[in-house]
């Protein structure tokens, strides 16, 4: 046997695999035939497959039936059923302030949750890297699971991580999260750990369970502190040649925007600069006269109350955004752009002044959503990532070691 027919043989039992593992976990129990229905797949290859699952844990073979009345001659058909208990994955979000870890099932269904801020940032490598591993274990005991019961781990950065999963260094603020993560975590538990950017994560998770299911070209932007996007053509995540896709540090040169801070960032500088100011509005006293006590919540809350003041700055911030979304409906023409992150469901009342400036800015306006997703949008779509990860090498892995 030639090299190329093994690599193509391995290919297709790959292939096979996924198609029948795909099946299952959304059809309950089913049988050979019922898999044969919906894979298109020989009755042979289903069964050698099923077999080959079983046989690493993936699936259980529940005992076979046959109905009272059925006169029916032979074996009764064989059941399989897929074993979401059988491993999980870790889905993390490690941030400037606090990282967040979810415990997700082989179904995809969030187990627990654990977040901790960290004590400062930047912080020493080795101090930021415990405080993830032991917030990743809390939460694998909050789901009541073992360290080894891990397959594979998602982490997502705020900043551009290229096709080999390599931190870049071109910006400073990259280099921060450049801890030595993947290597730490492997050595303690022996975990395989992908890097990604977190806007790309929160694309995944979109179009994983969020505002994009079924959505084939579409724009997340992560919009709290930072401006980011994560972009998907045809389905498939947009990385460019060094990682860089999705990058917003050309709106700096934007006429009517000039940077990237986000919703949070501008609704707090500029209720800053009103008390500062010191014009009539709530936000002196919901501040207490302080600038510095201004939060982002605060300024929405004002506006959700009719304060001139705080509605003039989410005018001033929906117009700002609309310029955004408008960039990226005429150069990537996504169907579709969700602003996500912490903000979105306090900033979703800005969705109306958006959608009625953005066809004066673009021949192509997208249509634009807030994220259902909140805070765990990164770690959701991290999340993801493992579990793709996972269903990809699901022939290589002996689950019933991590069982």
């Amino acid at each position: 046997m030639t090299e190329n027919t093994a690599n193509n043989l391995q290919s297709m039992r790959r292939t096979n695999a996924a198609a029948v593992l795909g099946a299952l976990r959304g059809g309950g129990v089913m049988t050979a035939t019922d898999l044969i229905e919906n894979t298109g797949l020989a009755r042979a290859t289903v069964i050698t497959v099923c077999d080959d699952l079983l046989r690493a844990g993936w699936l259980r073979e529940l005992e076979s039936r046959r109905p009272v009345h059925s006169y029916q001659k032979g074996r009764p058909a064989r059941r399989f059923e897929f074993n979401a208990g059988a491993g999980c994955v870790l889905g993390i979000d490690v941030g400037a302030g606090k990282t967040t870890v979810l415990v997700v099932d082989l179904k995809g269904r969030t187990l627990a949750k654990s977040a901790t801020a960290f004590a400062r940032f930047p912080m020493p490598a080795a101090e930021r890297t415990e405080v993830v591993n032991q917030t990743a274990l809390s939460a694998l005991e909050a789901a009541g699971l073992p360290a080894h019961s891990v397959l594979a781990v998602g982490v997502g950065i705020a900043a551009t991580v290229d096709r080999n999963r390599n931190i870049l260094h071109d910006q400073e603020s990259w280099g921060t999260f450049d801890i030595g993560l993947p290597k730490a975590l492997k050595e303690k538990h022996g975990w395989p750990v992908l890097l990604e950017n977190d806007a790309n994560l929160a694309a995944l998770a979109e179009r994983w369970c969020g505002a994009a299911v079924g959505i084939d070209d579409l724009a997340v932007i992560l919009a709290g502190e930072r401006l980011g996007a994560g972009l998907i053509e045809s389905g498939r995540l947009l990385h460019g040649s060094r990682g860089g896709a999705g990058e917003m540090a050309y709106l700096e040169m934007l006429d009517g925007v000039g940077s990237t801070d986000g919703i949070a960032n501008l609704a707090r500088q500029w209720g800053a600069e009103a008390v500062d100011k010191g014009l009539i509005t709530s936000l002196q006293d919901r501040a207490e006269g302080s600038a510095r006590n201004i939060t982002a919540e605060m300024v929405f809350q004002a506006a959700s109350d009719g304060d001139t003041t705080a509605v003039q700055i989410l005018d001033r911030i929906s117009a700002r955004m609309a310029r955004v979304i408008a960039t990226l409906g005429t150069i990537f023409n996504p169907q579709l752009v969700v602003i996500g992150g912490a903000v979105a469901t306090s900033a979703s009342v800005m969705l109306k002044a958006i959608e009625e400036e953005l066809p004066q800015l673009t021949a192509t306006p997208p249509d634009v959503v807030f994220s259902p997703l909140g805070d765990i949008i990164v770690s959701l779509g991290a999340a993801r990532l493992a579990l793709d990860h996972v269903e990809e090498n699901a022939l290589d892995l002996d689950l019933r070691a991590a069982s």
